[in-house]
């Protein structure tokens, strides 16, 4: 209810019974109220802060805050020494009460139910360790406290980029400097940022079959993303011309889902393929290398490339946890230089905490020795696995398909069924087992009969009893 007081100004009062919270928020929302339905029509003047208070029995102070919060969102303007007036929101006058309303958004459905999952790449998350990364963030947050505070370099931190460079050249044999080295938070984010270094206007090959998600992320970026098929020594090099290839993307060492890893005579074809036109380059994803179970890891195609075509990459999803998301890659130098002329204003999308946290703990050796106490680790389980397997199957029925690298191999089953009906029959039974063939981009004609065991993180307590239905399910036992 509105009343004029002797200088003929409208007199506002409003109910304060029963308000919960803060006086002043009720008031200011009485207020608006009657300026968006346009009972305080457009430069009329307010009573001022100590008629009203008086008029509604509050305080001064409250009546001062809910015009202060008025006036922050444009409702009202002061003219000094003459008081309060209406803004003029001729576009809001005519909003209705806000209406409810029920948007139909359909989240993707979260498996509530247990599922044996035979092909999950995520890391057990009892062999994080746990207690030296404690110590060490303490350690940094005592003694670093202005350091971590600091906006990093786009690159990342220069003592993790340090650190990685002295791993790289004590475990993968590279001389590549810190200045080449671009960390990020998660090998998505770093192909984001070479599309943007490169363009879009280039042609991008992937391996087929190879990783989804590659070919995902370059397409949603709007570029045109191609396969070259693989032999059994990996990518083939004419399929790289066939499809006028700019950028190869490969993970030569341990390729996915395949398991193979490419003999240097093709490592050498494919750097000549890259070498024959300006402007061509290769990815290479290194995503598991750590984890190659006897012997020395194979060098990579950085370390035998004298013409600076090869962009590297790795990740420590693998070999630590995919919950930590730093990744990072090695440019050649010309294309440092590039980077840092086009893109230096990006920055660095992993905390500095993180960062310095993990190159203290490369620097002071924990990170060697928790790779070899992984290594040892899974060979043990993976030497576990196969022995189940074995004594699941008969030689007719299965067959292991494996190399020493990766943490993920093949079975081959002798069947009648589809890859898609097993994969199918299987899931029906809580049972995850994805087929090689499901990894194509292109439609493929030919079941293989070839799934993958990822054995990272795989359940033991249940392998005999999945195993076991899997066989059922070949024998013809489950429809």
């Amino acid at each position: 209810m509105k009343i004029f007081d002797e200088k003929g100004i409208k007199m506002l009062t409003y109910d304060f019974t029963n308000v919960e919270g803060a006086l002043y928020k009720h008031l200011y929302k009485c207020i608006k109220a009657d300026i968006n339905s346009g009972k305080l029509g457009i430069n009329e003047k307010m009573p001022s802060k100590r008629t009203l208070a008086k008029n509604l029995g509050i305080s001064t102070i409250t009546v001062e805050n809910a015009y202060d919060q008025l006036m922050g969102e444009g409702y009202i303007y002061a003219i000094p020494k003459k008081g309060y007036y209406v803004s003029e929101i001729s576009q809001m006058v005519n909003i209705k009460k806000p209406v409810l309303i029920q948007h139909d958004i359909k989240e993707p459905d979260l498996e509530t139910e247990k599922i044996y999952d035979f092909s999950s790449n995520y890391t057990n998350p009892e062999n994080f360790p746990f207690s030296i990364w404690a110590k060490l963030m303490r350690e940094n947050m005592s003694y670093n406290k202005s350091e971590l505070l600091k906006v990093p370099s786009y690159r990342g931190v220069l003592l993790l980029r340090e650190a990685i460079a002295g791993h790289l050249a004590s475990f993968r044999g590279m001389n590549v400097e810190p200045a080449q080295i671009i960390v990020g938070a998660g090998t998505e984010y770093l192909y984001e940022l070479l599309i943007k270094l490169f363009g879009k206007d280039k042609i991008y090959c992937v391996e087929n079959p190879g990783y989804k998600k590659i070919a995902q992320i370059y397409n949603s970026n709007g570029i045109e993303c191609r396969y070259a098929n693989m032999d059994e020594k990996g990518v083939c090099v004419d399929e790289l011309s066939m499809v006028k290839a700019d950028i190869a993307h490969i993970s030569p060492t341990h390729h996915f889902p395949t398991g193979i890893t490419m003999p240097v005579s093709r490592r050498y074809e494919i750097l000549a393929w890259a070498n024959k036109e300006e402007g061509r380059y290769i990815i290479e994803d290194d995503y598991d290398s750590e984890f190659r179970l006897n012997g020395r890891p194979v060098p990579t195609l950085q370390s035998i490339d004298a013409c600076g075509r090869v962009i590297y990459m790795n990740t420590f999803s693998k070999s630590l946890t995919p919950a930590i998301r730093i990744s990072y890659m090695v440019l050649p130098g010309h294309l440092a230089e590039h980077f840092y002329e086009k893109l230096s204003f990006y920055s660095c999308t992993v905390p500095t905490f993180e960062q310095y946290t993990l190159a203290e703990f490369i620097k002071q050796g924990y990170f060697e020795k928790h790779i070899n106490r992984m290594r040892l680790y899974y060979v043990r389980k993976r030497q576990k696995i196969l022995e189940c397997i074995n004594s699941c199957f008969d030689e007719s029925e299965c067959k292991v398909i494996e190399n020493d690298s990766g943490l993920h191999f093949l079975l081959e089953f002798s069947t009648k069924l589809k890859d898609r009906d097993l994969e199918k029959r299987l899931m029906d039974k809580k049972i995850r087992l994805n087929a090689l063939t499901s990894f194509y981009h292109t439609p493929y004609f030919e079941d293989r009969h070839q799934f993958i065991l990822n054995y990272s993180n795989i359940d033991m307590e249940g392998l005999n009893e999945a195993l076991s239905t899997v066989k059922m399910m070949l024998r013809g036992k489950y429809k």
